[in-house]
């Protein structure tokens, strides 16, 4: 019997066209190839690295860039050859001989280094020697890589822990450093891309000591201005490539609410969830034989949508659909990613470890289960689908939160809106000082040193050395002048680079056994006394959190409840940057003293959500110096709001939470990166005020975007609150997952005429 023909997938999207759910459809058109020649040609051996095509457009200038010694910044789509980019460079200086340059790759995963390790060995250049170096790299594997090696692939913990503290084992490598790539530059944000500014500091500084002073190329997904934070990060001016020449196939993308069934009478129950809408839509193109891949945003969303997948298909094809998360074992990640590059596996069900820029072709479809937090992230996972320019469909199913119902509600803004920018901030002291004593360590600091660090060095040494993590060396025939390290160990051995200090929890079974570790800023909220804690979809209950050590001994649980932190918090600004006027109010931006005591903590059936009980416990008060911005009411605006004190704090608690659900519109940023306070009276401003806050010591850069973007971030709060269908509140508008005050008390109204009356609409 002849196999019949699959239906297109503008057939599949046809089909949906009379489901309430489906709120818009966006076809974007196919896009031919634009290519361009280099301005130097290469040498022989490299031009047959070449596709026998030529290079696209982007391609070119990058390597033109490169070439020339221009840092550059690579910010296209998927599927457009940014590897290109920088092999061709990397080969070509490797090849010129006779003493070869050397690379170092940095990637975010251990996954992407594989993949990159494979392709680069595969180009079989005469003399390049491609190793990986990383937590799983044995002793002798790390001794053959520092003595053979000369491209080097691995992430930004290895540099920073295993490379510069031992630069000497490594002088030769450095001495000869030609490049530095970056991979997936959209990653380095915040925290996380604060700390690794310091480390590519560092990484200059000591190329400088043995000679070197390498180029650096950043490859990423589309971002706000690329140039910028790429600059940021390393220091040296970044030129930005961001026209794209590759092709593209044909785009579907469907905007879906699963809301969108109930026609909001009172006699329907209200019954609906993305993941269950997921797990329909990615069955039923599996049935039409179209390979997907589904993005959901926590390891226990992947799990369930691919149970509930396979429950809805036949028992030939249930086992071709697999979930791919963090947490599985090295050897099941490469299983699952090698049936997917030799098309066994028909659909796969993944967190964001599949969303980064290993290639995966031959996927016709992608489902996002719930906006992933930025556009950024939306189009690099989208982009997963279709990498061999075929037509392709995206489908984002709308969560029941503020951004993803904003954006389900202006698709226009989906669409057309430019990416986010993404901000470090390399003056945060928690982030600046730490790494100061690594480079101590590494190096005696010197008055020289302020071409790494300029404007802070004297400072941050005074500082250091008062603490006695320093001390002055002082001159003799052999050196001058410098602040050496005088504490115990390595100092790199206590910074977490994607954490804000190295002030962590470690959580642990009572036998010792590590389960993972939590920041300190947020460890009395996540693993205090009886809270549930999730780690790789096992719940734990812990028993006992031990202050002095910081460690949370846990035990194993049903996970048929979790716990909800009850907190109080006050706030104190200490110092006013910047402020100016939005309507009738004012803004403002600088620093705040966040004191934060969680006072007990309610229990809650997993199923049924139903409050199973409210315990109280006794911990210290916790203390925050960060960066905020705030909006300042003064009474009149409450009058004009028609407001009285009895309905002033539930309207002020509504705005709050809007604010920070829709602020990741403004910010790459998460909402569980910042925090928030909204009091009648704050005795700083003398006014009613609303504060949005840096959720790490020193602030991450999301407060300033925040100030600057206070004009349109008031607004889309206002439209998100007025927008939603519901009657008093909820998730989709003024609810929070996070609120300490169990999001008591809060009122939708009232914060509508506030926000008007503010905004004079």
């Amino acid at each position: 019997m002849a196999r019949r023909t699959p239906p297109t997938l503008d057939a599949f999207v046809a089909a949906l066209g009379t489901d309430p759910r489906v709120v818009h459809v966006e076809r974007s058109p196919e896009r031919s190839a634009r290519f361009a020649k280099l301005a130097q040609p290469l040498s022989d051996v490299i031009e047959d690295l070449v596709p026998e095509q030529g290079l696209w457009s982007h391609q070119a200038e990058a390597i033109n860039h490169a070439r020339a010694g221009r840092s550059v910044a690579i910010a296209t789509g998927t599927a457009s050859g940014k590897s290109l980019c920088f092999q061709l460079p990397i080969a070509e200086a490797i090849a010129a001989g006779p003493l070869p340059a050397t690379a170092l790759l940095l990637f975010p995963t251990k996954a992407l280094a594989q993949d990159q390790l494979r392709s680069i060995t595969s180009l079989n250049v005469p003399g390049l020697i491609a190793a990986t170096h990383d937590g799983d790299s044995s002793p002798e594997q790390r001794k053959w890589t520092r003595s053979h090696a000369n491209v080097l692939l691995t992430n930004p913990e290895m540099l920073h822990m295993s490379m510069l503290p031992v630069h000497a084992n490594w002088g030769t490598y450095f001495k000869r450093l030609r490049y530095v790539v970056i991979d997936e530059l959209h990653m380095l944000r915040g925290m996380f891309g604060s700390n690794v500014a310091q480390v590519l500091r560092r990484l200059r500084r000591i190329c400088a000591h043995y000679g070197s002073d390498p180029v650096f190329i950043f490859t990423s997904a589309t971002i706000g201005d690329p140039s910028a934070l790429a600059s940021t990060l390393c220091g040296l001016p970044v030129e930005a490539v961001v026209e794209d020449g590759s092709p593209r196939g044909e785009r579907l993308f469907v905007l879906w609410d699963p809301d969108g069934i109930n026609d909001g009478s009172e006699e329907e129950p209200k019954s609906v969830s993305s993941s269950r809408d997921t797990a329909e839509l990615m069955s039923a193109l599996i049935k039409d034989d179209h390979r997907t891949i589904a993005f959901c945003r926590s390891r226990k969303g992947t799990e369930l949508v691919t149970a509930d997948v396979q429950r809805r298909l036949t028992k030939r094809l249930a086992p071709t659909v697999r979930s791919y998360r963090g947490g599985y074992l090295t050897a099941e990640r490469r299983e699952i990613e090698k049936e997917l590059f030799d098309g066994t596996l028909r659909g796969v069900v993944a967190t964001t470890a599949l969303e980064l820029g290993i290639d995966v072709g031959g996927l016709d479809a992608c489902i996002l289960n719930g906006f992933p937090g930025t556009i950024a992230s939306m189009w690099q996972q989208a982009g997963r689908a279709g990498r061999e320019s075929q037509q392709s469909l995206a489908v984002l199913v709308a969560g029941d939160d503020q951004l993803d119902q904003w954006f389900v509600h202006n698709p226009i803004e989906l669409f057309q809106r430019s990416p986010e920018p993404a901000v470090v901030n390399t003056n945060n002291p928690y982030v600046l000082y730490p790494h100061l004593a690594c480079a101590a360590f590494e190096l005696p600091l010197t008055d020289a040193d302020e071409a790494w660090w300029p404007d802070v060095l004297d400072d941050a040494i005074r500082e250091l050395v008062q603490d006695d993590l320093l001390k002055i060396r002082m001159p003799t025939a052999r050196a001058g002048l410098g602040a050496v390290w005088s504490g115990r160990g390595r100092p790199a051995n206590d910074i977490g680079l994607r954490s804000a200090n190295a002030n962590e929890f470690r959580i642990a079974t009572a036998d010792g056994s590590l389960i993972g570790t939590v920041d300190g800023a947020r460890a009395f909220r996540l693993v205090h006394p009886g809270s549930i804690y999730l780690h790789q979809g096992t719940a734990w209950r812990v028993s006992e959190l031990d202050l002095d050590d910081h460690v949370a001994i846990v035990e194993p649980h049903d996970g048929g409840e979790y716990t909800q932190p009850r907190a109080v918090t006050d706030i104190r600004i200490l110092h006013t940057d910047e402020e100016r006027e939005i309507g009738n109010a004012t803004v403002c931006v600088g620093t705040v003293e966040v004191e934060t005591t969680v006072i007990g903590y309610r229990r809650f059936d997993t199923f049924t959500r139903e409050q199973l009980g409210m315990h109280e416990l006794d911990l210290p008060s916790s203390k925050l110096v960060t960066r905020a911005f705030w909006y300042i009411f003064e009474d009149h605006i409450a009058s004009a709001a028609g407001l009285g004190p009895a309905e002033l704090p539930g309207a002020l608690h509504a705005a709050e939470h809007a604010g920070i659900g829709i602020l990741p519109l403004f910010a790459i940023c998460d909402r569980w990166d910042v925090g928030g306070v909204s009091t009648p009276y704050l005795t700083e401003t003398g006014a009613a005020t609303i504060v949005i806050h840096d959720a790490y010591p020193g602030g991450a850069g999301m407060a300033e975007l925040g100030f600057a973007a206070a004009d349109r971030h008031l607004r889309a709060t206002l439209e998100v609150i007025e927008s939603c269908e519901c009657d008093a509140g909820c998730p989709s508008c003024i609810q929070s997952p996070k609120c300490g005050n169990g999001n008591e008390p809060l009122d939708k109204a009232a914060a509508i005429e506030l926000l008007r009356a503010m905004l004079s609409v």
